[in-house]
């Protein structure tokens, strides 16, 4: 009876358990998804690679655990303590290395180590190294995502695993001719993002070259469509490759993008613009006067023009960035009404777009501000925000008044293709009338063609937007005077948006630090070869061709004797005028690589700066160098030239004090000796 029960009664209970003991599972991870750009270029993909797994209790068994580790440290160039540890884990199975390559995988299955084996793991692989990682994010060795796009799509670029099963006698030995059952994994879906790649690569191309040249802390371009919400090109630097971002800090894999908030200064006036517009506290024939200052609860804020821009009209008042002029804008609306526009231009929340890690910047609660706050507020101060908002806004501004949810990915493809799910625009709300959106348009435009943007100018093409130059505040309380944030938002063609754009650059090195010698040609880059590449046919003007003619770029005059100074300043057919008392120019207003009409005035202070504890300059081989050279290559430093020689001195450097290493703080003085070259004459 016994033996009937065992046998009948249970006999196939037991033979499942005696094949569950005997049946050892390995799982087979299947490959992720690829992730493309919008035109179907491959941005990640995942390929088989070899990897290396072994079963510590066969190991064990067969009492060379020392020798197997001794010989796999040697093929996979490991640690044999590391491999050592691995083998004698109280575990079924153990990763020991991936992605071997094919020497190495035969010579361990040449070897027949026992316990050891080999086995195909697919990898993550990302064919365009450094484009776009931020928006990509990485995957981890066991086919997981952790940052971008790969962990916000996890679920959906994963799959689902498969099974390898084999059979196993009770001393741990693989049994011959034995079960073995493979079960296919399933592949991820494919994600399609809304990047373009050759946009991407034109907006790295650009950051890679303002690295090279002003040395930032970072920077940050973003560009979308207005219409859809769409982002078309995400980029950052300081950068990674997600092929080996190991090697890489925390910070280089940290998207700024979307993650990290500042003071945007000048750029925020377009909402305290769009809003006066459409609370009719202001409109385009109001007359404003700028005395250069602005007193608000006994607190005086200055413009940028010391002396003030004097009467003018709001589209004046926006062409000149005027600070007393914005701040007269926010006074009129009030708290509450400036406030309303603020959060439904969405700072102070998160936007909502597929990626993980988006800040929500930084407002001052809105019944904490006071008029001074008020004030600063308008003028892009006190507030922080993120990249990503200031772009979002400044779609609604021009594409008619609508709050575009921001995203990045366009579809969801299965293996053979198909659209599993589409992604469409989503308007967030309305914030701003068709009518107020055109007017803003046109006041923004002549930004870019008579105001500070006009190095956003893009030949044949109407472009608008806002220049920002923005204090970074200090730890302790308080604005740096050495410290800045270049930024330029804008848009093109004018008519028809079809892109926004936003560069911010971070603390560049030298001078002029402002926004529209800085980023504001960046953006021109960036836009101009984008709008040609998507084919957006030119608009060509009349007037714009004419303006063109009576045109010149100011050049740089910063730390030349005065007297030389206004020289060089008459050749290029402008005038002049001074503020305080000196001979050496230490700044100048508007800074060099403007384009200005023939006649325009350049103020030229003369008043000597602050001395400041921004750290030591180690001051330069000047020898042989000429005046201007000698003088732009000092301001750059942040230190001031004091040329000796003649009444007007001229020629090289041949003698300098301090001598070149000595550390000066910025601000510190070197004098250079200037003599003539040999063999030439210099004019009386």
């Amino acid at each position: 009876m016994r033996l009937f029960w065992l046998q009948l009664v249970r006999g196939s209970w037991y033979q499942q358990q005696a094949l569950q003991n005997r049946i050892r599972e390995i799982v087979v991870e299947p490959k992720r998804g690829v992730i493309y750009d919008r035109n179907g270029n491959e941005l990640a993909v995942s390929i088989s690679t070899e990897a290396c797994y072994a079963v510590p209790a066969e190991v064990a068994k067969s009492g060379k655990t020392a020798y197997v580790a001794r010989e796999l440290s040697r093929i996979l160039e490991m640690k044999e303590e590391d491999v050592y540890e691995l083998l004698t884990r109280k575990q079924h199975s153990v990763w020991i290395k991936f992605k071997l390559t094919q020497e190495q995988a035969k010579e361990i299955r040449e070897k027949k180590l026992p316990g050891i084996g080999i086995i195909p793991k697919p990898q993550r692989y990302y064919p365009k190294k450094n484009l776009a990682c931020h928006v990509l994010g990485i995957a981890g060795d066991y086919n997981q995502g952790l940052e971008g796009i790969e962990v916000a799509y996890d679920k959906e670029l994963s799959g689902l695993e498969g099974r390898l099963l084999v059979e196993y006698d009770a001393a741990g030995h693989e049994i011959p001719e034995s079960t073995h059952q493979f079960i296919e994994p399933e592949q991820g879906l494919s994600v399609v993002l809304t990047i373009d790649q050759t946009i991407q690569y034109i907006a790295e191309r650009e950051l890679d070259k303002i690295f090279q040249e002003r040395s930032p802390k970072s920077a940050t371009i973003i560009v979308m469509d207005p219409h859809t919400g769409e982002i078309l090109a995400m980029a950052n630097r300081p950068d990674f490759d997600p092929n080996n971002y190991q090697k890489y800090s925390n910070q280089a894999r940290r998207n700024k993008a979307i993650a990290d908030s500042y003071e945007p200064g000048s750029t925020f006036k377009i909402v305290t613009l769009a809003a006066a517009l459409e609370e009719k506290v202001a409109d385009r024939n109001d007359r404003f006067f700028d005395p250069g200052s602005i007193r608000v609860n006994g607190e005086v804020i200055h413009c940028w023009l010391p002396e003030g821009h004097g009467s003018q009209t709001l589209a004046e008042v926006v062409q000149n960035s005027c600070n007393p002029g914005f701040i007269t804008l926010g006074l009129r609306l009030g708290v509450q009404k400036l406030y309303k526009y603020i959060k439904a231009f969405g700072f102070g929340s998160c936007l909502g777009i597929d990626l993980p890690g988006e800040a929500t910047g930084i407002i001052i609660p809105e019944n904490q501000v006071k008029p001074v706050d008020l004030a600063t507020i308008s003028i892009g101060q006190a507030n922080s925000v993120t990249p990503l908002q200031m772009v979002t806004a400044l779609s609604a501004v021009v594409n008619g008044g609508k709050l575009m949810k921001p995203y990045l990915v366009k579809e969801l493809r299965n293996s053979e293709g198909k659209v599993v799910k589409r992604f469409r625009p989503q308007v967030l709300r309305q914030v701003i009338s068709p009518e107020t959106s055109r007017l803003e348009r046109e006041l923004l435009e002549s930004v870019v063609t008579k105001g500070s943007g006009r190095n956003a100018y893009i030949e044949g093409y109407s472009v608008g937007g806002k220049t920002g130059t923005a204090q970074k505040p200090l730890p302790g309380g308080g604005y740096s005077t050495t410290d800045y944030i270049a930024s330029f938002l804008g848009f093109a063609p004018v008519d028809d948006p079809r892109l926004v754009a936003l560069v911010v650059v971070d603390s560049p090195q030298g001078y002029p630090y402002y926004g529209g010698t800085v980023a504001a040609p960046v953006f021109r880059e960036v836009v101009r070869d984008s709008l040609r590449y998507l084919g957006v046919p030119m608009r060509y003007r009349p007037e714009e061709k004419s303006a063109g003619e009576n045109m010149t770029v100011v050049p740089p005059v910063v730390n030349l004797p005065l007297q030389e100074a206004e020289k060089i300043l008459k050749e290029a057919g402008l005038e002049c005028s001074r503020v305080g008392n000196g001979e050496i120019v230490y700044g100048q207003i508007p800074p060099d690589g403007v384009e200005v009409r023939r006649g325009s005035k350049v103020l030229l202070d003369l008043r000597p700066p602050e001395s400041t504890a921004n750290g030591k300059r180690e001051v330069p081989n000047l020898q042989g160098k000429t005046l201007r050279d000698a003088a732009e290559l000092l301001g750059m430093m942040g230190l001031v030239l004091v040329p000796e020689g003649d009444d007007l001195p001229t020629g090289i450097a041949v003698e300098q004090d301090p001598q070149p290493g000595t550390s000066l703080p910025a601000g510190g003085r070197v004098r250079v000796k200037f003599r003539p070259p040999p063999n030439i004459e210099v004019e009386p």
